[in-house]
């Protein structure tokens, strides 16, 4: 026989209640998490404001039921602060409004026609590499800049060219 055949009805409504107490603050937590995950803060701000719509339209005759209206906001706000401050949770997507400049074309053509414009104003786009020497030990050695190895291999072309 199990325990809620074993079980009276008034100890039955009692073990739910107490598990309701129990649990559903835990599954609400996660549940909010992982709307946090998914949604981020306007899904938890669009939820939070729902529930409280929800909570406070909801009739008792009981003489304490505002009371316990005000701990059940309470308590959700708690609960969305936690996920709210979740490292996990889902960032907003920066609007692209704000990155735009004032009047910039959306023309493929014309992005293209300015980049290219843009990279022939700005060739070369850097110095020329700077003669390096090394530390190494040994006898000193001639050191060579870009423009005398530029010259030496177009006298070697010019020579080439001779020699055909």
């Amino acid at each position: 026989m199990s325990k809620f055949q074993a079980a009276t009805a008034d100890r039955l409504r009692q073990l739910k209640l107490e598990a309701a107490a129990h649990f559903t603050p835990i599954m609400l937590h996660e549940a909010l998490l992982r709307l946090s995950h998914a949604g981020g803060g306007e899904s938890l701000e669009r939820f939070e404001k729902a529930m409280v719509v929800q909570i406070e339209a909801t009739k008792d005759d009981r003489p304490d039921f505002e009371t316990m209206k005000e701990f059940a906001i309470e308590q959700l706000y708690a609960l969305i602060r936690e996920a709210n401050d979740s490292p996990k949770k889902k960032q907003p997507l920066e609007k692209m409004d704000t990155r735009r400049t004032h009047g910039r074309s959306e023309e493929p053509q014309t992005l293209e026609d300015q980049l290219q414009a843009g990279l022939e104003d700005s060739f070369p786009a850097s110095d020329p590499p700077a003669v390096v020497s090394t530390t190494i030990p040994g006898r000193a050695k001639k050191l060579v800049g870009t423009d005398e190895v530029l010259q030496k291999q177009r006298r070697q072309a010019a020579g080439n060219d001779s020699q055909s």
